[in-house]
């Protein structure tokens, strides 16, 4: 692994495991390291408008029906915020510039908004210092587990290292799925030698027989693979890559291409041997 010296902050180290046996993994890395080093990570929930609209409701004793309405009066959309609403809602400003109970609510929750509202258990990221933990942050107990009194941001200030141990359900369908081929069949599956050549496979992928295939089996990728119809585990690798929201604007190009690959124009024909595997995506 090598990082880039222009990054600001530390990159993301994931690592995927089967589900049920996560637990297992940071078992291991507490055993290896040493319980004084290693702790999952605290994660603030904060208040978001509509909460702080019925969290305050509730303590200044506004009956249900009257916080409920404008509770529902605010959007439900991403990064919503109570002054987005007053803009965006006029019957919510008019309701605030008539009414002073609604004025007093609103207020009190402006002033909460976006303040943590309850602590949890970061559901991956686990923390791994080279030395005592209790030197850098302070630690709590929470269901039994020690996780930092910091958040992810302020670890990542502090130069302490974070994973995140991701338990992938995916991971556990495919071992539970060897274990039945062996029990019914009694077939021996090695998910470390599997056949990469298959061409079965990458037909069936063309067809949008992408259930159950992880990060394949969206309506969106399914209709990708269908139009893209990949022939090897690269063009499923470079699709996978295509479809995020940089990228996804050169999938038409990539897809033409890799049907009309004698028509690909390079900058200088030195760069073919490089960037032919990516049909002009990459020029």
């Amino acid at each position: 692994m090598f990082l880039n010296p222009e990054r600001i902050s530390m990159p993301d180290i994931d690592s995927d495991f089967c589900y049920e046996r996560r637990q297992e993994v940071i078992d291991y890395v507490v055993e290896k390291y040493g319980s004084e080093r290693v702790a999952q990570i605290v994660t603030f929930g904060t208040m978001a408008a509509k909460a702080a609209i019925r969290d305050v409701g509730r303590a200044l004793n506004y009956s249900y029906a009257e916080v409920d309405k404008i509770a529902k009066m605010i959007p439900t959309e991403l990064y919503m915020t109570i002054d987005k609403a007053l803009s965006a809602n006029k019957e919510l400003k008019e309701e605030y510039e008539i009414n002073e109970r609604v004025r007093t609510l609103i207020d009190i929750s402006k002033s909460l908004e976006g303040l943590p509202r309850h602590s949890s258990t970061h559901a991956a990221g686990v923390v791994i210092s080279k030395e005592d933990l209790t030197d850098h942050v302070p630690v709590a107990k929470n269901d039994n587990t020690i996780v930092t009194q910091f958040p992810m941001g302020t670890l990542e200030e502090l130069g302490l290292l974070k994973m995140d141990f991701l338990g992938l359900r995916t991971l556990t369908v495919l071992r539970d799925a060897v274990d039945l081929i062996k029990k019914s069949k009694g077939i021996d599956i090695d998910l470390d030698n599997i056949d990469y050549e298959d061409k079965s496979v990458y037909e069936m992928i063309s067809q949008g027989q992408t259930e159950g295939i992880f990060q394949l089996e969206s309506r969106g990728m399914t209709s990708f693979m269908k139009e893209l119809k990949p022939d090897s585990l690269e063009d499923v690798i470079a699709g996978i890559s295509l479809y995020r929201p940089g990228p996804m604007d050169e999938i038409p190009t990539y897809i033409k291409n890799k049907n009309n690959p004698d028509k690909v124009e390079y900058l200088d024909e030195k760069l073919k041997p490089i960037l032919e595997v990516t049909y002009g995506a990459t020029k």
